[in-house]
C-alpha cells in the first residue's frame, strides 16, 4: 500500500525565510559562529582600488566564503561550486545570498586571484587567523610536532615531457658544513681543503624529465607507484591534528631540502614544542643536528641500512673515540684517512691484514683488499637520536604519527579533494593547499567550539563587556559600604 504524492505542491507558492531552510545542526552554521569573518576585510585592505569609477566588484567575505565552500567539501573546480551553491540553501546562506539573488560567474574568482591576490600572502594570512583562533581558544598543543610530506598528482600528462639540465642547489647549510670539515681536518694535522674556483669548477647539475604541459612540477616515481608529474607538501601539525604548517615544492624536491624553513617557522610559531616526530626520510645528519642543537629531542624510527645482501652492516663497525679509528667484525682497526667535502671522514684499513682475513668476502670486493668506511663530523647527532629512540616515552609518541599527520594527509585527500590539483603552477597550487588546510583547521575549530559551548567572538566581546561593568559596578557598591561604615 502507498500514498501518491501530490505534485501541484511544487508551483505552489510560500512564505519563508531562508534561516529556516537551513538544518540547524549545518556545519555551516557552527562554521559561522566560530569565527568572525569579518577579519578579511582587513586582510584585502589595499589590494582593492579607491577609486568610486566602474562596477563596484562582489564583496571580499563573500568571495572568499565561495572558495571555502570548494575546499570544505572538496568540490572539483569553481565551475562545479557555482553549480552547487545556485540549489543549497545552505551555501547560500553562508555567503549572504538570497534564494533569487544571482550568483556571480564561475569565472569571477580566477579573475580576482590574477588581478588582485596573485603574489600577495592573503591566503596565507587567512590560514594564520584561522590558526590563531585555535590558539586562543586552547585547542593547539605544540608540545610534539609531526611533521611528514605527501605528493599531489599534477594536472600533466607524463607523455609531454623533455630532458632538461638544470644546477643542483646549493645545500642552506654549506657553509656551517664547511666550516665543521675544516676544523675537523686542522684537528686531525689534514691541510685546509682549497675553495673551489667558479670559473674553473661550473656549477654541477642534472638531467631530468621536465613537463612541457605544468614545468614547474615534479617528476615523481616512489617504491610501486606510477611515475607521474607532481608537487610535494611537508607539513607540520599538533598532537590534535591541527596543521601549523607547511611548504610546497616540485614532486622531484627531497622531503628533506624543505625541512629547514617549515622547522624553523613552527618553532618560531611555538616555542614550547618539546618533540619533533618525523619519519626516515629526515633522519639526515643536520636535521638532527638542526633539532638538538635547538633543545628538542627528534622522534625517529628505526632506518634499515642500504648494505648489500650478505656484507657487514655499517653498525656492525664500531667507532672507538679514543683512538680515533673504527673497529671491524673480525677485530682489525681502521685508521684515520682524511675528511671529504660532503662531511664524511673516511676510515680505511690495512690491506695486508684484510688480505688474509676470514671475513674478507662478507667485508668488501675491493681488488686492493682495503676496507673502506665513511663516518659523518656530525654522526654523533644521528646517534643520540637513536638513543631516543628506545626510550618508550618517545617510542610512544611516534606510534601517534598514524593518527596524526598521517591523519591529516588521508582526511585531505578522501574529504577535500587533495589528491591531485586541476590548477597549474606553483603559486597556484600553494593557494589550493594553503586553503585546504585553512578549511581543515576551520572544520575542526568549529566542531570543537561547538562541543565546548564556546561563544562566537561576537557575544565573548559582549560579555567581557558586561563583566566588565559588573566589577566596577561592584567595586562603588563596596567603596560607599566603607564610607558609610
Amino acid at each position: 500500500m502507498y500514498e501518491k504524492k501530490d505534485r501541484s505542491q511544487q508551483s505552489q507558492i510560500e512564505f519563508f525565510c531562508l534561516e529556516d531552510l537551513v538544518p540547524k545542526d549545518h556545519i555551516l552554521r557552527d562554521i559561522e559562529r566560530a569565527i568572525d569573518f569579518r577579519f578579511i576585510y582587513d586582510e584585502v585592505d589595499g589590494l582593492y582600488s579607491d577609486s568610486e569609477r566602474g562596477k563596484p566588484g562582489i564583496d571580499p567575505v563573500s568571495l572568499f566564503k565561495i572558495v571555502l565552500i570548494q575546499y570544505l567539501f572538496g568540490i572539483r573546480s569553481m565551475r562545479q561550486t557555482m553549480k552547487e551553491i545556485e540549489v543549497n540553501m545552505a551555501y547560500r546562506w553562508f555567503i549572504g545570498y538570497g534564494l533569487t539573488e544571482k550568483v556571480p560567474h564561475f569565472s569571477t574568482f580566477g579573475k580576482n586571484y590574477t588581478r588582485r591576490f596573485q603574489g600577495s600572502d592573503v591566503f596565507e594570512r587567512i590560514f594564520m587567523r584561522i590558526l590563531y583562533e585555535a590558539v586562543n581558544c586552547g585547542f593547539i598543543d605544540a608540545s610534539s610536532v609531526f611533521i611528514d610530506g605527501t605528493h599531489i598528482k599534477a594536472r600533466a600528462n607524463k607523455k609531454k615531457s623533455a630532458k632538461v639540465f638544470v644546477p643542483i642547489p646549493a645545500k642552506q647549510y654549506q657553509d656551517e658544513l664547511n666550516a665543521e670539515i675544516q676544523a675537523d681536518r686542522e684537528n686531525h694535522g689534514k691541510k685546509r681543503l682549497k675553495d673551489k674556483d667558479d670559473d674553473e669548477n661550473p656549477p654541477q647539475g642534472k638531467t631530468i624529465t621536465q613537463s612541457t604541459t605544468d614545468p614547474e612540477s615534479g617528476l615523481f616515481h616512489k617504491g610501486e607507484h606510477e611515475k607521474c608529474f607532481a608537487y610535494v607538501t611537508n607539513t607540520a601539525c599538533d598532537r590534535h591534528n591541527f596543521i601549523l604548517g607547511y611548504e610546497v615544492a616540485a614532486g622531484n624536491v627531497n622531503d628533506s631540502r624543505l625541512f629547514d624553513e617549515l622547522y624553523e617557522r613552527v618553532v618560531s610559531y611555538f616555542p614550547e614544542t618539546e618533540t619533533v616526530a618525523v619519519d626516515a626520510g629526515y633522519k639526515t645528519p643536520w636535521i638532527m643536528k638542526q633539532i638538538i642543537d635547538s633543545g628538542r629531542i627528534p622522534v625517529v624510527p628505526y632506518k634499515r641500512p642500504m648494505t648489500k645482501e650478505g656484507f657487514f652492516k655499517k653498525y656492525e663497525y664500531v667507532y672507538d673515540e679514543y683512538y680515533e679509528c673504527m673497529i671491524c667484525p673480525g677485530n682489525q682497526a681502521l685508521g684515520y684517512s682524511t675528511t671529504n667535502r660532503e662531511g664524511y671522514q673516511e676510515y680505511k684499513s690495512d690491506a695486508k691484514q684484510c688480505k688474509v682475513c676470514p671475513h674478507l668476502e662478507q667485508c668488501t670486493q675491493s681488488k686492493a683488499h682495503q676496507k673502506q668506511v665513511q663516518r659523518h663530523v656530525w654522526e654523533s647527532y644521528l646517534e643520540l637520536a637513536d638513543e631516543y629512540r628506545h626510550m618508550p616515552i618517545y617510542r610512544d609518541i611516534y606510534k601517534l604519527r598514524s593518527q596524526t599527520i598521517e591523519r591529516v594527509f588521508a582526511d585531505a585527500k578522501e574529504k577535500h579533494a587533495m589528491r591531485y590539483t586541476q590548477l597549474r603552477g606553483l603559486q597556484k597550487v600553494k593557494m589550493q593547499v594553503t586553503l585546504t588546510f585553512a578549511c581543515m583547521n576551520l572544520k575542526k575549530l568549529a566542531t570543537w567550539k561547538k562541543r565546548r559551548g564556546i561563544l562566537p567572538p561576537v557575544f565573548q566581546r559582549f560579555f567581557e563587556k558586561l563583566r566588565f561593568c559588573s566589577e566596577n559596578w561592584i567595586t562603588e557598591i563596596e567603596k560607599c559600604t566603607l564610607r558609610f561604615a
